[in-house]
């Protein structure tokens, strides 16, 4: 495919989103193409990249201006000790605002990165060079940069938008199939919550997607970072309408904290859960009708796409998961706020629902 450019322009910065293949082979080149020189540059790499595609990274660099951090890429390590190790690593080297952090990794490395990179001198250059599903059409878009504590995830983060996004299809190849599912997780979430076609176009070629092939895999990401990209070029603090993209979200990440950020459950798989669930208390709530309940239903069912609670969680693990949901970032009292679904491509935000109805919700979906 020819290399393909999104601008997203926000309140606080301007920036491309390059989508294609082989990119890897011209960072250096797209990096000053896009004005970003520096003098020192730190490269954050997910420690499960192949050694070999390291290689082909870094040898396109200046050895003399590069430090290279490897991190060990995991929801238990997407914490402040972690950070408090990049940052260490820019305070003994002495980098300046104008110098570079690069992120290569999912979005968990992006996560980690990018929190690093905006309270590093209140801000260094970010480049985020996304190499899974998920963080190619979700995390790498829109600035969100957080870590997990014990209280819960991603409470603890800032808004920071990188220089430039770097999406290479190819590193994709290298995935295993459950993490590409976990991607779709995301793509599937953007057709829920804006646009019905998209929506059509993913039930009739999940599958084609999920096994990469063109051109519906790259149909799918270009579609994917455009939804995003519109949505957080109009609201990009999430006062509003961003909230949207939380769709799916507070059911799943109660479920990853509640399992302790376990491998048992990926994000992505988490998401899926979450929106399975979002869609059944929207129809127990008589906002979702029955036959749009059922189209967005028979989607999981015929792609095979994790929907059971009751799979990872038994009512004796109500308590934890109300605790979880009660912590989420989105709440402003003592209720419980809900992102829920009207129809595919129409989201209700701020629905307020006490414990005590989350909790008879759980008790009858452990139940089926």
């Amino acid at each position: 495919m020819k290399k393909f450019k999104l601008n997203v322009d926000t309140k606080s910065q301007k920036y491309p989103i390059i989508i294609g293949r082989g990119l890897l082979n011209n960072i250096p080149k797209l990096l000053k193409n896009n004005s970003l020189n520096f003098t020192k540059c730190l490269i954050v790499i997910d420690n499960k990249i192949k050694k070999k595609i390291i290689f082909r990274i870094l040898k396109k660099f200046n050895k003399k201006n590069i430090i290279t951090f490897l991190f060990n890429a995991n929801e238990k390590n997407k914490n402040q000790e972690n950070v408090d190790k990049i940052l260490a690593v820019l305070l003994k080297n002495n980098f300046q605002r104008n110098d570079c952090l690069i992120s290569v990794g999912g979005g968990i490395t992006g996560d980690v990165s990018g929190f690093a990179s905006s309270i590093y001198k209140r801000g260094i250059n970010f480049v985020n060079i996304p190499t899974t599903l998920l963080a190619q059409v979700d995390s790498s878009i829109g600035g969100k940069t957080g870590i997990n504590t014990s209280f819960g995830k991603n409470l603890i983060g800032s808004f920071y938008q990188p220089k430039l996004v770097i999406s290479d299809i190819d590193f994709l190849k290298t995935l295993p199939k459950r993490e590409i599912v976990c991607g779709y997780a995301e793509i599937f979430k953007h057709s829920l919550i804006f646009e019905e076609k998209f929506f059509s176009f993913l039930d009739k070629n999940a599958n084609k997607i999920i096994n990469l092939k063109s051109p519906f895999i790259e149909k799918s990401i270009i579609k994917s970072c455009e939804i995003k990209k519109k949505i957080v070029e109009l609201d990009e603090k999430e006062k509003s309408l961003r909230k949207i993209l939380n769709f799916g979200h507070t059911f799943a990440h109660a479920y990853e904290s509640s399992l302790n950020y376990s491998k048992r459950l990926n994000h992505g798989e988490a998401v899926l859960l979450g929106i399975y669930s979002a869609i059944s208390f929207s129809l127990k709530f008589k906002l979702l009708s029955k036959l749009n309940y059922l189209k967005i239903k028979d989607h999981f069912i015929k792609y095979k796409l994790p929907n059971k609670i009751n799979n990872y969680f038994l009512k004796k693990d109500l308590k934890r998961l109300i605790y979880f949901m009660k912590k989420d970032k989105k709440n402003t009292s003592n209720l419980i706020n809900l992102i829920l679904i009207k129809k595919i491509g129409i989201i209700k935000l701020n629905l307020n629902f006490n414990e005590k109805v989350l909790n008879k919700f759980f008790k009858e979906e452990l139940n089926n």
